[in-house]
């Protein structure tokens, strides 16, 4: 099979700037697909490795981790997916699917699981390869320009809903109505949940009701929280600032293990630990 030669965005030290780059994806995979890039989401995590604030960043760099594409090639051994199928691409690439986390169904945590940005090139390039277990096909409903996001942010919100088996009929706060709390509304909302969003900011109150929020509390203010005190099945955190957290947890409905406190960093960093 004819080798890729791919062009990219890439940065060749911490906080570089992002210049073209070329190179060669190599042979395909026999588990493996390449996908054309044709959109690509911005994230916080692209700006934290591209300045190495993690230590590990290895350049040239090219970032690139929300990516929406079609497939452009199979490898010999690729199940349910198809040359011309629209896919999307996340933080993570590839998975054994040998070790015990991926027979479990947790390839997110693979002993030997390769994340797109890093160790290898990512999305900002025409294209980008990936274990076929991680192309994620996007129904044709689906608006790809603005896909992307959901393969990082989307996911990094929508999985505590599903770890700690949240119903239809819970209660769930959402702090912090930003890049990761809108896409949080919008899932709780179309669940079927009751949904309360936290802000420190009466300007997003209109947003928030918009998204899907029921319920607007302003943090700042003792009395709003007071309302809610032992309400909340679940509190989703998306800010990555030290919080007044005793008060948000007399919102929760016990400090017993009924209850699920989830805390997800604002970076999608966090994705890794999904």
């Amino acid at each position: 099979m004819e080798t890729i030669q791919v062009r990219a965005l890439a940065a060749s030290k911490a906080k570089g700037k992002l210049e073209p780059f070329e190179f060669s994806l190599g042979s395909l995979g026999a588990d493996q697909v390449d996908i054309k890039v044709q959109y690509c989401g911005i994230c916080h995590s692209d700006l934290t490795m591209l300045n190495n604030d993690f230590g590990f960043t290895q350049y040239p760099f090219v970032p690139g981790h929300e990516a929406v594409g079609v497939i452009t090639a199979k490898g010999d051994h690729v199940p349910k997916l198809e040359v011309g199928q629209t896919v999307g691409l996340g933080w993570f690439s590839g998975s054994c699917m040998a070790c015990s986390n991926c027979l479990a169904g947790d390839h997110n945590h693979c002993t030997s699981v390769e994340q797109t940005i890093v160790g290898r090139h990512g999305a900002y390039a025409t294209h980008v390869r990936c274990h076929w277990v991680w192309a994620t096909p996007i129904p044709e409903s689906v608006d790809r320009r603005s896909a992307g996001p959901l393969f990082c942010g989307g996911i990094t919100v929508f999985n505590p809903i599903i770890q700690h088996d949240i119903s239809p009929l819970a209660r769930v706060g959402v702090i912090g109505i930003g890049g990761l709390g809108h896409l949080a509304l919008q899932f709780l909302r179309h669940w079927g949940c009751e949904v309360y969003a936290f802000t420190s900011s009466d300007s997003k109150r209109e947003e928030a009701v918009r998204l899907g929020a029921h319920q607007v509390i302003n943090s700042r203010r003792e009395d709003e929280l007071s309302k809610i005190r032992g309400a909340l099945d679940m509190i989703l955190v998306t800010v990555n600032v030290s919080l007044n957290w005793a008060a948000y947890f007399d919102c929760l409905a016990t400090k017993a293990s009924y209850t699920s406190w989830a805390l997800f960093r604002s970076q999608c960093q966090s994705c890794r630990s999904r």
